[in-house]
């Protein structure tokens, strides 16, 4: 058996870069590469005789399967649902799940997450992206409705969680992966991301994509379907007191500030501000606002050497636009 898979994963990966070197009109070509599509749904839903071919057998044909366009990826769900198959809204997803299954092997063994798991990740999200019918059924298994609203994001066993903590992974193209994925199979609405993940968590790949200030990027809401983001009980009753940073309710905390007069409270305030400036100008903080654009800046000096005097001040002539990029 094992001459047999690794003759199938080598005849596999061959036949992009064999196609790569054919003068094909393009209809044989989209036809030759429909064929390849179909030849990789085989090895991806094959049985083997044990975890390691398989794995061999899956890895290797996510890596072909993300050479090929997007618009042959619908072969893997253009099959009769039949008894036993992954189905939903009356479309075969035995695909899917087998790649949705070997993304959490890989995730969960931990090895090598650049080389072995970003490949999956990625086909995923353009698959996502492509297919409303992939999106949806992997946002039913990744990001199901919200009930657990006690714990943060990242911590648990469900697939959420496990993506969840790759968004603050060292590798960044680790975290970036995980983080887009989540992203799309939540329409690319950051309100509805920073829902499922916590804004801490998702801060990275807002500030990479320039919506920190929460609007849409990329029209990306446009481009997809509708379909309702049904909120639990459990999610509705606890909404006011969920931690938009954290991402879950957080234990009251009493007042640091009770019990201080309105002049002990501005005496706090001047020094918090003065300590602050002390770090910006020993360059150990570098302030930074976030522009009209969604991308943070650094901020000007007048914003830099600031009392709380001054930042209720109205901004004097010549300043309007630098206030207005750092609000």
């Amino acid at each position: 058996m094992q001459d047999t898979v690794q003759y199938m994963a080598n005849k596999g990966i061959s036949h992009p870069f064999s196609l790569l070197m054919l003068s094909l009109s393009p209809q044989e070509e989209a036809a030759l590469y429909r064929h390849l599509a179909a030849m990789l749904r085989h090895c991806l839903l094959v049985n083997c005789e044990g975890e390691e071919q398989r794995e061999e057998l899956q890895g290797h044909t996510v890596n072909v399967l993300s050479l090929l366009p997007l618009s042959c990826l619908d072969v893997l769900l253009a099959v009769r649902v039949g008894p036993g198959s992954a189905e939903y809204m009356g479309i075969n997803m035995d695909c899917v799940e087998a790649l949705l299954g070997f993304m959490e092997r890989r995730l969960d063994r931990g090895e090598k997450l650049r080389e072995k798991l970003t490949p999956v990740l990625n086909l995923l999200t353009e698959s996502s992206r492509a297919h409303r019918e992939t999106r949806r059924y992997l946002r039913s298994q990744v990001l199901p409705p919200l009930r657990d609203v006690l714990s943060r994001p990242e911590v648990g066993s469900t697939l959420r969680n496990k993506l969840v903590r790759l968004m603050t992974h060292v590798d960044t193209d680790v975290k970036h992966c995980a983080a887009e994925l989540l992203f799309v199979l939540c329409k690319e609405n950051v309100s509805r991301f920073v829902k499922y993940t916590g804004y801490g968590n998702a801060a990275g790949l807002l500030a990479a994509r320039g919506l920190l200030a929460g609007s849409r990027g990329g029209g990306g809401e446009r481009q997809y379907s509708e379909d309702s983001d049904s909120d639990t009980e459990e999610y509705r009753e606890a909404r006011s007191r969920i931690n938009p940073v954290t991402g879950r309710v957080e234990e009251q905390q009493p007042d640091p500030l009770e019990g201080l007069s309105e002049e002990e409270k501005e005496e706090e305030a001047r020094r918090l501000v003065s300590m602050l400036n002390r770090l910006a100008r020993d360059q150990i903080i570098e302030p930074v606002g976030v522009m009209e654009d969604g991308r943070l800046a650094p901020l000007g000096g007048r914003r830099r050497n600031c009392t709380p005097d001054t930042l209720r001040e109205e901004p004097e002539e010549g300043d309007g636009e630098s206030e207005r990029d750092s609000d």
